[in-house]
């Protein structure tokens, strides 16, 4: 099935497309068709999903598939969450975004440094899509005090992997795309669809 992602975000698609071709998903992502990101005015995860994947499928005419993912850091009542993408002010700044998360742990005593990766994919088969297919994955972890490794995207030099003894940074890529909240919803849509009528 030829579908869109409805991501302008390389590192979700260097993820995704490997996995979703490996489900027999042409990907295709938006960026190819030139039309703006959807605004996330949602209150959830799945409410942001929903407008990024109705707003691909009204702007191509063919299904599509969106991620709407963050980190939720328990010390910090949730936080960075639905604002992941952009906690320290401005989209796609992952320094930026890790100091701020760092220092706010900083200034707490003995913060309890427990931590979720979250994801929440849909896929529409198109814009007015009664029955969207909604799959979601956790990954369970731990707020480092200080990044380690170069690798990933985003939160993962400071996302510790308990199980694995590193950092998300730290993990070989197919490894960490197998195991993440994405590579875990991308798992349950698989389930999914296997059984959608």
């Amino acid at each position: 099935m030829r579908l869109v992602l409805a991501t302008s975000n390389k590192g979700k698609l260097a993820e995704m497309r490997p996995i979703l071709a490996e489900t027999g998903f042409d990907a295709v992502p938006q960026s190819e068709f030139g039309f703006a990101d959807a605004e996330e005015t949602g209150h959830t995860f799945v409410e942001n999903a929903l407008l990024k994947a109705r707003n691909a499928c009204r702007h191509t005419g063919l299904p599509a598939l969106a991620d709407d993912s963050g980190l939720i850091i328990d010390a910090l009542d949730g936080a960075p969450g639905l604002i992941s993408a952009h906690y320290a002010g401005v989209h796609g700044d992952a320094a930026g975004n890790i100091a701020k998360v760092l220092a706010e742990m900083a200034a707490l005593e003995n913060p309890v440094r427990t931590a979720r990766f979250y994801s929440c994919i849909v896929l529409l088969k198109h814009a007015e899509d009664p029955q969207p297919i909604i799959a979601e994955g956790i990954w369970h972890g731990e707020i480092l005090p200080a990044p380690q490794g170069d690798g990933g995207f985003g939160y993962d030099p400071i996302f510790f992997d308990p199980e694995h003894g590193c950092s998300a940074a730290q993990l070989p890529t197919e490894l960490k795309s197998r195991i993440s909240h994405r590579g875990r919803a991308l798992a349950q849509l698989r389930e999914k669809l296997a059984t959608h009528a």
